[in-house]
């Protein structure tokens, strides 16, 4: 039994560091053949305010950077594939790239249409990727998102009523991390206050990084995931600790000083 279970993890440990190893081909790939067209991250929140209100003229934009690449494949209505069955999306996306590559159409793009118009007509550039490239370059979009959080997790995610709990619950796992779900209003004077004295506090914001994905859910126009809402009687501030399977641990209604919130999360980050 000890033999089959120490092969079993030596496999993931082999799968995940060649998967590892094939992003960061892919992503140098990206970084020699397209970066000098497709640029950099921007915050989609940026990027939004840009073409949905500003008509691009903030960013000027003339062809979608890395991110929004990443998005459009994986994450937009327009998605290739489906993300149950990342294999064969993979297979997808690859074909996509191919193609794409060969006869750069926009009348063909994945992307956001209203936005496209913006966009520069690309002409054909032989690139000379081989079969490998493509597939490397389509597994760093695949991870695109998953590696950015690794290096950028957020500090506070405000959820809105289209989140999925099956994701971040994945997200928990991958970063090993357990859940904090912080219940807010807007007309909640103690949270407000326990946000400018505790919360902001860098220090506090690192433990609470160190060990949780911090979700803030304002009760008045979200439900709170996870099933939370269970006898909950809509105290704000109220904290709920979880485990990274979604599993309510321990809840703490009522606001909290510096002192007490370090304790809370030192009792909840070993369990």
């Amino acid at each position: 039994m000890f033999k089959k279970e120490f092969l079993l993890i030596f496999i993931i440990l082999i799968s995940n560091l060649n998967a590892n190893v094939n992003y960061q081909k892919g992503q140098e790939i990206f970084l020699e053949k397209c970066s000098s067209c497709h640029g950099e991250y921007i915050d989609m929140k940026l990027l939004k305010t840009n073409f949905f209100e500003k008509e691009n003229k903030l960013l000027k934009l003339r062809t979608p950077t890395v991110n929004m690449l990443a998005y459009a494949m994986i994450d937009s209505p327009k998605h290739i594939g489906n993300r149950e069955d990342p294999e064969m999306q993979q297979i997808e996306i690859e074909e996509f790239l191919k193609s794409y590559l060969k006869n750069p159409d926009l009348n063909n793009s994945i992307c956001e249409p209203s936005i496209i118009k913006y966009y520069d007509e690309k002409e054909f550039v032989d690139y000379k990727l081989n079969d490998d490239d493509i597939s490397n370059l389509s597994i760093y979009f695949m991870d695109y998102k998953n590696q950015r959080l690794k290096k950028n997790p957020k500090k506070v995610r405000v959820l809105s009523n289209n989140f999925k709990e099956e994701e971040l619950l994945k997200e928990a796992k991958d970063l090993n991390k357990k859940i904090l779900v912080y219940a807010t209003s807007k007309t909640c004077h103690f949270c407000k206050k326990m946000d400018k004295e505790v919360l902001s506090l860098i220090d506090v914001e690192e433990e609470v990084q160190k060990d949780f994905i911090f979700l803030k859910v304002d009760i008045e126009d979200v439900s709170l995931p996870f099933n939370l809402s269970k006898g909950y009687r809509g105290m704000t501030p109220t904290f709920f600790a979880l485990n990274n399977d979604g599993k309510l641990k321990n809840k703490y209604p009522g606001s909290w000083n510096k002192k007490d919130f370090l304790l809370i999360l030192k009792e909840n980050k070993n369990k």
